[in-house]
C-alpha cells in the first residue's frame, strides 16, 4: 500500500477576475523511501499540489474543489484540524522555496528549531536543544553551538536552506515534501543541498517528494518523474524511461531546453509561447497552442493519461494514436 495516495485532486482559486483551475484533476501515489519528482515550468500547479496535500491553501480565495489524498490510511483534504495537526509538521514535513521568508527574523534560530519538538513530542527544551543542535550539525553547519542561537539574517543563503532542512528533519519525518529548495542557491550550494538530502533520506528511510523545474536536477535523484502542464499531469515515469523514452512533447521539449543536452555554440532552445490562463476553460490539449506536432483534433478533444508500458504513461492524443 502506498505511503499517499492522491486521486482526483483538484485546487480551483475564487477571483474576481475568475476561476483559477491550478489543479485540475491529478492523481499520483508515493511509495515508503521513495523519490518522487514533479516537473514543470512556473504556474503548471507543483507547489499547489503539495500545498493543497499539506493543508497550507487560503480558504478563500482557495479552495479544495474534490479529491482525497490518503497517507497512511487519514485523508489529509477531509481529516480534523486535531488529525491534521498531528500529521503535518511530525510524520509529514515541507521545505519551502524562500527560506528567509518561511524563517521568522524576529526568532532565533534556536527557538524555531526547537518549535516542532516541543508541540509533537512534548520533551523539554534542554532535550529539544540538544536535539537541534546535533540536527545543524547533521546538516553541514559548522560552530552549531555557537551559531543555533543567530538570527535568520545572520545566516548565507545556503546556511538558511539547511536551517530549514533540519526543521523539516527534526522530527524524523515519513514523507519529505521539498519545493524547489535549491532554486536561489549557486551550482555549488545546489548539488551539496541535493546530497544532504539523498543522505538524510538513505539514514531515515523517508519518502520524498521533489518539486522543480529543471528536468537536471532529478535526473540523480528522483526514482520516478510527473511532468505537469496546466495543472495536470502529462507524463509520468521511472526516471530513466522518462530520459531516455520521453513521449509527451512537452517533455520532450522541457529536455531541449536543457543547456547542457545542445551543442555546443548552438543557439538555446525556448518553448515558444506561454502557458495558457487558467481562468479560461482549455478546450482540447492545453498544451496544444505552443505544441509543434499539434494537429486539429488536439485543439477539441481533451487528451487523459493512457499508460505506455507498465512503468509510463503520457496524455499526447498523437502519441495514444500511434502518429508519434
Amino acid at each position: 500500500m502506498p505511503l499517499l495516495n492522491v486521486t482526483d485532486l483538484r485546487t480551483w482559486f475564487h477571483t474576481r477576475s475568475g476561476v483559477y483551475r491550478a489543479v485540475d484533476g491529478i492523481s499520483f501515489s508515493v511509495e515508503r523511501g521513495e523519490t518522487l519528482g514533479i516537473v514543470g515550468e512556473s504556474g503548471s500547479g507543483k507547489s499547489v499540489t503539495c500545498y493543497s496535500i499539506m493543508g497550507l491553501i487560503p480558504q478563500p480565495p482557495g479552495r479544495i474543489e474534490s479529491g482525497t489524498a490518503l497517507f497512511d490510511g487519514v485523508d489529509l483534504l477531509h481529516c480534523t484540524p486535531k488529525q491534521a495537526r498531528s500529521i503535518r509538521g511530525k510524520r509529514v514535513a515541507m521545505i519551502f522555496q524562500d527560506p528567509m521568508t518561511s524563517l521568522n527574523p524576529y526568532l532565533r534560530i534556536s527557538e524555531q528549531l526547537i518549535e516542532p519538538l516541543l508541540i509533537h513530542e512534548k520533551i523539554s527544551r534542554r532535550d529539544a536543544l540538544a536535539r537541534a543542535l546535533a540536527m545543524l550539525e547533521d546538516v553541514g553547519i559548522n560552530d552549531a553551538a555557537k551559531r543555533i542561537h543567530y538570527y535568520p539574517h545572520e545566516f548565507s543563503g545556503g546556511m538558511r536552506q539547511r536551517v530549514m532542512i533540519a526543521m523539516a528533519l527534526i522530527t524524523k519525518p515519513e514523507l519529505l515534501i521539498a519545493d524547489e529548495p535549491t532554486t536561489a542557491l549557486d551550482v555549488t550550494v545546489q548539488a551539496q543541498i541535493l546530497e544532504l538530502i539523498k543522505k538524510m533520506q538513505r539514514e531515515l528511510g523517508m519518502a520524498v517528494i521533489f518539486i522543480t523545474h529543471d528536468l537536471g536536477v532529478v535526473s540523480g535523484l528522483c526514482d520516478r518523474v510527473q511532468v505537469m502542464y496546466a495543472g495536470r499531469i502529462v507524463e509520468t515515469a521511472d526516471t530513466r524511461t522518462l530520459f531516455h523514452s520521453p513521449k509527451h512533447p512537452y517533455t520532450r521539449a522541457l529536455q531541449r531546453s536543457i543547456p547542457s543536452m545542445q551543442a555546443k555554440g548552438a543557439e538555446l532552445f525556448t518553448i515558444p509561447g506561454m502557458p495558457p490562463d487558467l481562468s479560461k476553460p482549455l478546450a482540447g490539449c492545453s498544451f496544444a497552442p505552443r505544441c509543434e506536432y499539434a494537429a486539429d483534433r488536439c485543439y477539441v478533444e481533451n487528451p487523459q493519461l493512457a499508460a505506455v508500458s507498465a512503468t509510463q504513461a503520457q496524455a499526447c492524443l498523437r502519441v495514444q494514436a500511434g502518429e508519434l
